[in-house]
């Protein structure tokens, strides 16, 4: 096949030796399947994107390092070289999330380095050699969707004892290889500590997941790890290996929207007697 532009450099500096196929092609990257001596692997090509993909993405990047304050203030503004930034740190954070998340023991497909805007990494394969299919794809046994979901939730955990929440995880972006689930497709993972979103987040990746293997196991949809996970995570609690149980006491005590209401008259006219006492004192009445 014809080499795919971005490509024919990994080959001319052999980091790569061939491109067998593509393999999948989204909005965001297309990834090759790739042979690198006698290893195949696969190459995501990260794509530009357009403005409104720019800012529909600034809720993820909120709360992540950039390498100064002249960047960080041009991504704020979304001027032409702050989006050119904004771009390189949404590549990269997909980068450092595989060698993080590798490090602390998350099934992720392992990394081989970042070139010229293309990572190199693992092609995760099913039991006969070929690309490993998505979640959604398979059929499952209650028993096996209950391992599988118990498992999700340990790697969710996992990712969320070093600081990182995926943001979008669903049955689309974990594949099943040979040994289970493995999860993909980080460039949008989220700062825990840093990003306002993090909690709705980490719900979300949980539900999404919870729903997905429900269709095999439907009590699963009476349990709350998301927020079992961010109790123990506030409290500093969450540990690698930490036994999730899935429950969680929701406080079911009612606000009482009267009083506070009642609060906020009380203090209002009270500043309101405290200014026209001032301004009554200026006036020397």
């Amino acid at each position: 096949m014809k080499t795919p532009k971005g490509l024919q450099d990994l080959i001319d500096e052999g980091v790569i030796d061939q491109v067998l196929r593509p393999l999948k092609s989204g909005k965001e990257a297309s990834v090759y399947i790739v042979r690198s001596g006698e290893d195949v692997r696969c190459a995501k090509v990260y794509k530009d994107m357009a403005q409104r993909s720019f800012q529909a993405r600034v809720q993820y990047q909120e709360g992540r390092k950039v390498r100064g304050s002249r960047q960080a203030r041009a991504m704020g503004k979304a001027t032409k070289f702050g989006r050119k930034e904004a771009e390189a740190a949404w590549k990269n954070a997909e980068v450092d999330a595989l060698y993080q998340l590798t490090a602390a023991g998350v099934r992720v497909p392992k990394p081989y380095g970042y070139f010229n805007g293309v990572l190199v990494m693992e092609l995760v394969t099913d039991m006969d050699g070929h690309s490993a299919p998505r979640l959604g794809e398979v059929e499952l046994s209650a028993d096996t969707a209950r391992d599988y979901h118990r498992f999700l939730m340990q790697q969710v955990a996992r990712m969320l004892c070093v600081g990182l929440i995926h943001g979008d995880l669903s049955e689309y972006n974990v594949l099943v290889g040979p040994h289970g689930p493995v999860i993909i497709d980080l460039p949008q993972a989220v700062s825990a500590s840093g990003n306002n979103n993090a909690r709705m987040m980490l719900r979300r990746d949980v539900g999404n997941i919870t729903i997905s293997l429900s269709r095999f196991a439907p009590e699963l949809l009476d349990t709350h790890y998301g927020e079992e996970m961010w109790a123990l995570y506030e409290l500093g609690e969450l540990h690698p290996d930490s036994e999730l149980t899935g429950h969680f006491e929701f406080d079911e005590s009612i606000a009482d929207v009267d009083s506070v209401m009642q609060s906020i008259i009380d203090a209002r006219e009270e500043a309101i007697i405290r200014q026209q006492g001032r301004e009554a004192a200026a006036r020397g009445d």
